[in-house]
């Protein structure tokens, strides 16, 4: 995460935790990097994606699915910033260049109005980590992050105008199935 996106109350980066409860997160900074993400990235269990747009990746280095190796699970690392601060961080991180570089393909526009892109196919943290779990396999955690992504950018909107909740909106009745006390 860059350093000032936990600050940020439209961040979704969070919403992975609340998702996926194996879900790591670490502050970027330029000049130092955390020993903790360092032995995340070596460990054998694990089978590393850097997902970002491969435009911006050396040739050779992009790849477009999921293939770990024999008894690795995928690990997808985000980088959770607005897109000129990815773009940086993407640029300025060298520990990641071994790293293959997941490009993903939506095929919807984002649905993210929190906050927007000046490119239409940049999605936020939380939809780019609902791709990756689709493609890992997990379907109902990809939809659950999806679902609760929906409700969270309609609460957050119905704050900022001062709306009252509707927790019988079409959001919330497609978050419900996902709910702990619902299964």
């Amino acid at each position: 995460m860059h350093d000032v996106e936990p600050l940020k109350p439209s961040n979704t980066g969070w919403l992975i935790a609340d998702v996926v409860t194996d879900s790591f997160a670490f502050t970027w900074s330029r000049t130092a990097v955390e020993e903790k993400l360092l032995a995340l990235l070596g460990d054998p269990q694990w089978q590393p994606y850097l997902v970002f747009p491969a435009e911006y990746a050396a040739p050779g280095r992009g790849v477009e699915e999921v293939m770990p190796e024999e008894g690795r699970r995928p690990l997808f690392v985000l980088l959770d910033a607005t897109w000129t601060e990815a773009r940086k961080m993407f640029r300025k991180s060298p520990y990641l260049d071994h790293l293959p570089v997941l490009s993903l393909t939506p095929e919807a526009h984002s649905r993210y109005r929190l906050r927007r892109s000046t490119r239409s196919e940049h999605l936020c943290t939380a939809e780019v980590a609902a791709l990756c779990l689709d493609l890992a396999g997990d379907d109902r955690a990809a939809s659950a992050l999806d679902a609760y992504l929906d409700v969270f950018s309609e609460r957050y909107l119905d704050a900022k105008h001062n709306r009252p909740a509707d927790t019988d909106s079409s959001a919330h009745r497609q978050l419900e199935p996902f709910l702990p006390n619902r299964r």
